[in-house]
């Protein structure tokens, strides 16, 4: 029998080492799936059936006179599953793959509740949680031309960022909030942000801001909020500490898991390189040398930097992208990349979720992740929406071990490639070939930022 979660490599299985394993359960039921998802609870009450159309909605007409603007006539499988029971103000608990549409399957509820609303200041009328500051702005950036369709003032509240200016923002009134957990529980001790009026509740990527350790933060916040408002819930995977939220705040939510959160996406193939800890550096070296962009991903702030710059040494256009750099520099990094003045991202988890560049074929992990959900996410940012990808995972002699546990967890079966700066394998399925070697720079049209710790130039410091 084939294996039910195949990657869709046309070549034949290289190593038996790799196939699914049968999980041990001493006999005992499973209540959850071999990733360690709890079991999804039950709807009580029936929801509606899936929409066919954006048009046989109920919603507002500019918010369907903009989806028709923006191309979209037909909802993706969550958004069709979801929204007729979010725009009837039901609790949702929904899963579905990364890159299929989550973000406007919530949007679009929340804003069809907010039209011609009167938000007061400090008071919004909605809360959205994301556990980055980049998946934080995609969703703010993907829902302004629908929120200015239906006159919806929205803020960004991330960390990184100057507080007061936020601050000011929610001092003048808006009815949409989206934000990290972190830097809405600041200005909400701050008494800059007040939710005692939120109609509306949603989590998004939920599972990670508890593997973040954002859990304390955010029931601190779903506590201030009313109980008879409506939540949702959204994520790609669901495991045990989203069961908590799940239990404590959403009342008899409709359940929809549209397609599996473990990553068996038919248009994505799945890579492994055994590689020696000599050979690492070059072939990440001829990869990241390639036409056309890739995400390379590290397990640490240093080795990203260290990474970046070697790249550059070697007449790659790289940079970094780590949570130890600002947030104007983040942007930037991200707007380089997306316009191609940037070809290889070389970057932390912190890039994991919440990035969508369109046409980006190729994943690579320098650093095999700890854990299969951070494969998935990181997998996550090729093969979107439809089109095609492939992640690859360079793995030294020590961490064979692990990886194949780690895939057997996320049910995928990958193809093995040589490891070789040579390899023919290597060079088809990534486009590796030899850089220039002519260093190169990064420049930004934006301004240097200028440290704290120095006075501008043709002013003295004050004596203090």
């Amino acid at each position: 029998m084939s294996h039910p979660y195949r990657a869709s490599a046309t070549r034949s299985r290289p190593a038996r080492s790799y196939g699914r394993q049968r999980p041990r359960t001493n006999g005992r039921p499973r209540t959850g799936g071999p990733s360690g998802e709890f079991a999804l609870p039950v709807t009580v009450t029936p929801g509606l059936p899936p929409a066919e159309s954006f048009e046989a909605l109920d919603m507002p007409a500019p918010l369907k006179r903009v989806l028709a603007r923006q191309g979209l006539t037909t909802p993706s499988e969550i958004q069709a599953a979801t929204l007729p029971n979010s725009l009837a103000g039901r609790d949702v608990l929904g899963r579905s793959r990364t890159g299929s549409g989550k973000t406007l399957a919530f949007g679009l509820a929340l804003l069809a509740r907010l039209n011609g609303r009167t938000a007061e200041p400090r008071r919004p009328l909605a809360v959205v949680l994301a556990p980055t500051r980049e998946l934080a702005q995609q969703v703010a950036d993907s829902l302004a031309p629908y929120a200015r369709s239906v006159g919806v003032r929205t803020t960004t509240v991330v960390g990184g960022m100057p507080i007061h200016r936020q601050a000011r923002d929610l001092r003048q009134g808006v009815h949409l909030v989206v934000a990290t957990p972190g830097r809405l529980r600041d200005l909400m001790e701050r008494g800059d942000c007040i939710l005692d009026q939120v109609e509306c509740a949603v989590l998004d990527e939920a599972d990670q801001m508890t593997d973040m350790g954002f859990m304390p933060q955010v029931t601190a916040i779903l506590q201030e909020v009313p109980s008879d408002g409506q939540r949702m819930l959204f994520s790609a995977t669901l495991d045990r500490n989203v069961d908590t939220l799940v239990r404590r705040f959403l009342n008899d939510p409709v359940v929809h898991s549209v397609d599996l959160s473990q990553g068996a996406v038919s248009t994505m193939e799945h890579h492994i390189v055994h590689v020696s800890t000599a050979e690492k550096k070059s072939v990440a070296t001829r990869i990241a040398a390639r036409e056309g962009r890739v995400i390379m991903f590290l397990d640490t702030k240093r080795a990203v930097d260290r990474m970046a710059e070697h790249l550059l040494a070697n007449g790659i256009l790289a940079a970094p992208l780590h949570g130890g750099r600002s947030q104007p520099q983040r942007t930037r990094t991200l707007d380089q990349f997306k316009r191609g003045d940037v070809t290889a991202l070389i970057a932390t988890n912190v890039a994991a979720r919440g990035i969508h560049v369109d046409g980006l074929d190729l994943v690579v992990n320098l650093d095999p992740p700890s854990d299969h959900k951070d494969y998935l996410h990181r997998g996550g940012r090729t093969a979107r929406a439809g089109e095609s990808g492939n992640v690859v995972t360079l793995v030294l002699p020590g961490q064979r071990r692990d990886m194949i546990r780690l895939m057997d967890r996320a049910r995928i079966e990958p193809r093995v490639l040589g490891g070789s700066t040579e390899a023919p394998e290597l060079a088809e399925v990534t486009g590796a070939r030899e850089p220039s070697g002519v260093p190169v720079v990064i420049r930004s049209s934006a301004p240097p930022e200028r440290s704290r710790n120095h006075a501008p130039r043709g002013r003295r410091r004050p004596r203090r």
